[in-house]
């Protein structure tokens, strides 16, 4: 509060939502406004910082006031964006590759990057406890990326205060996307190509060879064709260590 030596009266400083509801202290206030000035939002008056810090409150903070509503409005946030853009970039792209494009843009992966480039992380209220489940950290920064894209989309119901930000980044990695024979997804390309030139499919062995469930390298995968070994990978998951392991054998195959 700040008095306002003229008056007698007592000005409230923090900011409040659209809809008149009050948000927490001036700490969180900056931190919001940080986030907002990393997303290169100008037009802050039309940001309803209530829905946003919502955005930004994990179930373990509070079981009833937290991020999961706007993040199901954010899924269906992000999956138009990512349509209008891929419309609006490759206007005579077949149908069949928008779809694919747009799966992998609307990935956990693939939001959790983006929340990660803009440190979403260090705004994400949440309990301790859940602060340490590092596995679970993926699917966090990607159910937050979803909520505050619909905290935004519901400031204004509109794709104003989303798209001159969010259009960038999707480009950047949908551009990446297309320039990729495998199209992030390597073991279906590595069994297409050793069927093509050998009939036979590609043979995984799996290790936990980490340090705990924690461990982002918890498991490695070995990839063999025929007797053949061809190449190895680390990861988090099975499916992960898999995936590198597929990556590794398809860019060397391919080369």
């Amino acid at each position: 509060m700040k008095g306002d030596s003229s008056s007698g009266l007592a000005i409230e400083t923090r900011p409040k939502s659209r809809s008149g509801k009050r948000v927490g202290g001036s700490r969180r206030i900056r931190e919001l406004t940080r986030l907002v000035e990393r997303l290169g939002i100008t037009n802050t008056a039309s940001v309803d910082w209530h829905l946003l810090d919502l955005a930004l409150t994990h179930p373990s903070s509070s079981s009833l006031a937290n991020y999961q509503q706007l993040e199901f409005v954010g899924d269906a946030v992000v999956r138009l964006a990512a349509s209008e853009l891929l419309l609006e970039t490759y206007p005579q792209a077949p149908v069949g590759d928008f779809a694919a494009i747009r799966s992998i843009l609307v990935s956990d992966r693939v939001l959790a990057e983006f929340a990660e480039s803009y440190g979403m992380d260090q705004f994400l209220l949440m309990a301790g406890s859940a602060a340490k489940n590092k596995a679970g950290a993926r699917s966090r920064l990607a159910d937050a990326f979803e909520a505050v894209l619909g905290a935004l989309y519901l400031s204004t119901h509109s794709m104003s205060l989303v798209r001159p930000w969010l259009d960038p980044i999707l480009k950047e990695k949908a551009d990446q996307i297309r320039q990729d024979p495998a199209r992030q997804n390597y073991k279906d390309a590595l069994q297409e190509w050793t069927q093509a030139h050998y009939k036979v499919l590609p043979q995984y062995q799996v290790e936990e060879t980490g340090q705990g469930y924690d461990d982002p390298e918890r498991f490695t995968a070995y990839v063999w064709l025929k007797d053949h070994f061809l190449s190895q990978g680390k990861g988090r998951s099975k499916k992960a260590a898999q995936q590198a392991a597929a990556q590794a054998a398809y860019q060397q195959l391919s080369k």
